[in-house]
């Protein structure tokens, strides 16, 4: 049961401030493993070695450093056009006759231009959030209502805050 003396609209304006908070959330995660996703499709098979900064194909040929674009901020390896060219299995891989080509992004996945315009869109969802609950807090200064838009104004505040500082991970 619902108490007296919180007013309905301070609920539904709490309820909707949850659910952009919820909203924002998920949409972080899901452009996350989109980006996740779509990295490992176009990479399925070949494995990055470290410590020899170099790709290996799912055939066992080396893809090395050929080229760095820093302007473009991307690193770009390519197998022996030999080896490609021989493989069994080149038309499932590459239409190139100078060899297979990996393009790898030097930038993490925050620094991106799509991943910034979805960090965008949920940061812009936690400040309608937040500016909602601010609203209806100066609207019911009531002490018995204070703690709800208070509360929700904090979590919203501290999931901005991650967000915003969230340690990126490579890509």
């Amino acid at each position: 049961m619902m108490p007296a003396h919180i007013p309905i609209e301070l609920l539904l304006s709490c309820a909707y401030a949850v659910f952009l908070l919820a909203v924002a959330l998920v949409l972080e995660k899901t452009a996350q493993h989109a980006h996740r996703r779509t990295e490992r499709y176009e990479l399925a098979g070949f494995q990055y070695h470290a410590g020899l900064d170099r790709w290996e194909c799912p055939e066992g040929n080396h893809l090395v450093r050929v080229e760095t674009d820093d302007l473009r901020r991307i690193v770009r390896y390519r197998a022996p056009a030999s080896h490609c060219n021989a493989c069994a299995k080149k038309s499932d891989c590459t239409d190139s006759d100078r060899g297979r080509e990996i393009e790898h992004g030097l930038d993490l996945w925050l620094q991106t231009g799509l991943s910034q315009f979805h960090r965008g869109l949920s940061f812009t969802l936690l400040v309608l959030a937040g500016l909602l609950l601010l609203v209806e807090t100066v609207r019911h200064p009531e002490k018995s209502t204070m703690p709800l838009p208070f509360g929700l104004m904090v979590v919203v505040a501290l999931t901005g805050f991650r967000l915003l500082s969230r340690q990126p991970t490579r890509s």
